[in-house]
């Protein structure tokens, strides 16, 4: 077999501990099932005293199903192949007899969850973002063991979030549901308290391999060292470079600490880059430096020379997305297919305007994520109720939803009974002179944008009528950065600005929502690959594209303390070594009318 020195040197280890630092496109998985293959093998280990360990089932069945076409003798199924989650499970069906259908599912989790919001009358039109980052804050406090009277939470004030955690707690359990952060818990409980299990474990489990150690919470590597018990014979491969999950209650650091828990581990780097080429290996390698709380590397590429990165700033997002479509174009022709082609971004509220580009051009593409309609934002459905109401094409509830947004001070009742028309208001208060004249100013107003072009009529809803006085309002009051509404706001004028008539952009929006809705069902055509940075990791592309590296977005305005800084530096550094040949990173002067700053992760590899 053909190892790389530091491959060989991780396979052919014998008991203890060891450490591998397995860079971007360094064999990793190579790497692990090889290992599992020389234990078995040469060392005379049984494959079922062998655990190997991963966060994603995924990866755990390519594992599995790599290691077996290296051994075809079916010695490979003895070997525990598992994520976290099964393999503590199976240790809380056996000794408790849970089934599976008492873990609760994400879907359950929600609806929980925003059963709770609208019990204590949580105001938010982002109502799955706000669940999320809920949900996201109690699996942090489960599986670090908080006080929950001494945290305090980041998505909504400390009172009502400790108050929503109690609630969710009762809820799951009056389900009798246990959710992750329970099994953890459970998990580390037993093999606490139950020596003569946490002693069969360890038995059981004489060798464990950990694949992406980087990405451990506290709980889980308790419970890892707990089996693994006094013969330590535990493997962790990872790249606290590529840590990038601690918004899930990653800890980075405890690998970066392991040597202190073992100060025995033998310590393995692979150092050579079988993916990218040298150029973008040390323009990686530049950025990444720039962390302080890291293991230092050198890292080579195998490929040797290539082109070096595309570091480009547009005049404009516009011009920066139709650059990637003219590119496109010209790499078909050359013969590349458009599955070798991978667009990657910080945020999936960013390829809002690519894939409507792509949609133009006929260009076939695929999406990871699940990229959220900007015409359906509650912004954008302001706007449209004022524009409805504008061309007498109003729908029931168009008026409600906008006579205080900036507020006219109309009661909700005044509109209770009526059927949305602004003669109802005018009946309501007409012994209100003042809230007469109000009513009037909206009137007007309405009548105003009636024959404007719908650029126009956005930019006087937001100057004219006061729609932006709103929006600071909103923030304020809700706590939360008033750019992200800004930034909605400005994307819909923008694409308003594209069209003659507010018909023509009407029927724009239900076109792209209906092509948006069939890529969605079409997961596995080819197509380029568009994907956040998040969920690029893992991945290789022969053409990456990086767009919209501006400060603010990557790295993400929200990102304060020093700990999230350097996260984002790691995601910038994931997203760049999913690149095999060519690897273009794009910044924009301007975005939807207003000035963008050049990324300081882009400044960091000139």
């Amino acid at each position: 077999m053909n190892y790389s020195k530091s491959q060989r040197e991780a396979v052919e280890f014998g008991a203890g501990p060891m450490m591998v630092l397995a860079g971007p496109g360094s064999g990793k998985t190579f790497v692990i099932t090889h290992r599992v293959c020389h234990l078995i093998e040469k060392q005379n280990i049984r494959p079922e005293n062998i655990l190997v360990v991963t966060f994603s089932k995924a990866a755990a069945v390519e594992m599995r199903e790599r290691f077996i076409k290296l051994m075809p003798d079916k010695q490979g199924e003895r070997v525990t192949w598992g994520t976290f989650h099964s393999v503590y499970f199976h240790l809380l069906r056996t000794a408790y007899g849970y089934r599976g259908d008492q873990v609760i599912t994400d879907a359950e989790r929600y609806d929980v969850i925003r059963e709770l919001m609208k019990k204590n009358q949580m105001e938010s039109e982002d109502v799955v973002g706000l669940g999320t980052e809920i949900l996201s804050e109690i699996a942090i406090v489960k599986q670090e063991r908080m006080d929950i009277l001494h945290y305090y939470a980041h998505s909504c004030p400390a009172d009502l979030f400790r108050q929503i955690f109690v609630d969710y707690e009762k809820s799951i359990s009056e389900r009798k549901k246990i959710d992750f952060e329970d099994m953890l818990v459970m998990t580390y409980e037993l093999l606490s308290q139950r020596e003569d299990i946490r002693r069969a474990c360890e038995n059981r489990y004489q060798y464990i391999l950990v694949d992406e150690f980087q990405d451990i919470n506290r709980m889980q590597y308790e419970i890892i060292q707990l089996i693994a018990g006094e013969r330590a014979n535990l493997t962790i491969v990872g790249d606290d470079d590529q840590s990038i999950y601690r918004f899930r209650g990653a800890k980075p650091e405890i690998m970066l600490g392991f040597a202190k828990d073992y100060p025995k581990v033998k310590k393995v780097l692979l150092d050579i880059n079988f993916r990218s080429t040298t150029q973008i290996i040390e323009a990686a390698g530049k950025l990444i430096a720039h962390n302080k709380e890291r293991f230092e590397k050198q890292i080579t590429a195998a490929r040797g020379n290539g082109r070096p990165v595309d570091v480009i700033r547009f005049k404009n997002v516009y011009q920066e997305v139709k650059s990637i479509i003219d590119d496109i174009s010209d790499y078909v022709k050359a013969g590349h297919s458009l599955d070798d082609i991978a667009i990657l971004y910080r945020t999936n509220l960013q390829p809002r305007l690519m894939t409507e580009m792509l949609m133009q051009y006929n260009i076939p593409f695929v999406m990871k994520d699940n990229i959220p309609n900007l015409y359906d934002h509650w912004i954008a459905r302001d706007i449209k109720s004022y524009l409805r109401l504008s061309i007498g094409m109003a729908k029931r509830g168009d008026l409600l939803r906008i006579c205080n947004r900036p507020n006219r001070y109309i009661k909700r009742e005044a509109l209770q009974f009526s059927d949305g028309q602004i003669r109802d208001l005018f009946k309501y208060y007409e012994d209100k002179p003042y809230m007469i004249e109000r009513i009037a100013q909206l009137k007007t107003n309405l009548r105003a944008i009636q024959n404007m072009r719908p650029g126009m009529a956005v930019r006087f809803i937001r100057k004219g009528i006061g729609y932006d006085e709103f929006l600071e309002e909103y923030a304020q009051y809700h706590g939360i950065e008033e750019d992200e509404l800004f930034d909605i706001l400005g994307e819909l004028e923008q694409s308003a600005d594209c069209f003659e008539t507010i018909l023509d952009w009407f029927s724009h929006m239900e076109e792209y929502k209906e092509k948006l809705a069939q890529t969605k069902k079409q997961e596995e055509k080819i197509g380029v690959r568009l994907m956040t940075f998040h969920s690029s990791k893992g991945l290789e592309y022969k053409i990456v594209y990086m767009i919209d590296c501006n400060q603010g977005i990557t790295p993400h305005r929200k990102a304060k303390a020093i700990e999230d800084m350097e996260e984002e530096r790691r995601m910038f550094y994931v997203a760049m070594t999913r690149a095999k040949d060519r690897l273009y990173v794009y910044s924009a002067d301007s975005s939807f009318h207003k000035k963008a700053e050049l990324s300081d992760f882009v400044k960091e590899i000139l």
